[in-house]
């Protein structure tokens, strides 16, 4: 039986289990999918190593990318990983968060420029993603602290953007607004942006966070993390198991979602 697990601080909260048990089970694979709460990143190779397997959370995914032996070329652009495998006495690591955000905004159409609002490692998955198909980027932070890990992309502290630049798309990937009811910046500053955006993303999912109501209110067309959630774990299960059944995988873990 192959074994895989979702490594991550704090990790009760992930879906990740449900989702690829569902599609396990679909497939008939002789597998399972746990949850691994990890409080020392020193031990991350320990763990891997004695799996098939594991999708890397909050906050080791840079690590992840560290350990690896095999780095897909998103992972080197990006710096971190999400999907590690162990195979043959070599960890192999790989980003799907990036391939399924990609799928999540499909039908935001016409998108010529985004801001970021963060500036960690799924901002630079993001990035990445955006860039990857012709986007402008600009990235928006509290601090300047993480910029370096940026430094290809136009960075600035909140109360120094031009808030008479048209975005289109406006992305939060800050934990704000996951266990509060805050806003990643002050009001007045997204008010301003949202005026001339189309669309608003937020990468935490299952919630209508202050972060979508305030863009809609503003007439933006919103989307929570739930379908990037629901991608890069279908992406991840097709490299576990070496195979590409995109609908079928993506059929269970959709339906596993669902369940209450």
């Amino acid at each position: 039986m192959k074994t895989f697990a979702v490594i991550g601080d704090p990790i009760m909260h992930s879906k990740s289990p449900r989702m690829h048990n569902n599609a396990l089970q679909t497939l008939k694979e002789d597998a399972v999918y746990t949850r691994y709460h990890l409080k020392d990143k020193a031990k991350l190779k320990e763990i891997i190593q004695k799996l098939d397997g594991a999708n890397i959370t909050i906050p080791f995914k840079e690590a992840a990318c560290k350990i690896a032996d095999f780095k897909d070329e998103s992972v080197i652009h990006i710096g971190s990983a999400n999907t590690l495998l162990n195979k043959d006495n070599k960890i192999y690591a790989y980003n799907t968060d990036y391939l399924g955000f990609l799928k999540a905004i499909e039908d935001f159409s016409f998108i010529k420029n985004a801001l970021i609002l963060g500036a960690g490692g799924t901002a630079k998955a993001l990035a990445y993603a955006l860039k990857s198909m012709y986007i402008e980027v600009t990235v928006a932070n509290r601090s300047s602290a993480r910029f370096e890990n940026l430094a290809s992309y136009p960075c600035f502290l909140y109360n120094q953007l031009d808030l008479s630049k048209k975005f289109d798309l406006i992305i939060n990937t800050t934990s704000v607004g996951l266990n509060d009811e805050k806003l990643p910046c002050q009001e007045e500053i997204l008010k301003s942006i949202f005026q001339h955006a189309k669309y608003a993303f937020d990468v935490i999912y299952g919630k209508n966070t202050p972060f979508l109501k305030l863009a809609r209110e503003n007439d933006l067309k919103i989307k929570d993390g739930t379908q990037m959630l629901l991608w890069q774990g279908v992406f991840a299960l097709e490299l576990f198991l070496e195979c590409q059944k995109t609908e079928e995988i993506f059929k269970a873990m959709e339906m596993a979602l669902k369940l209450p």
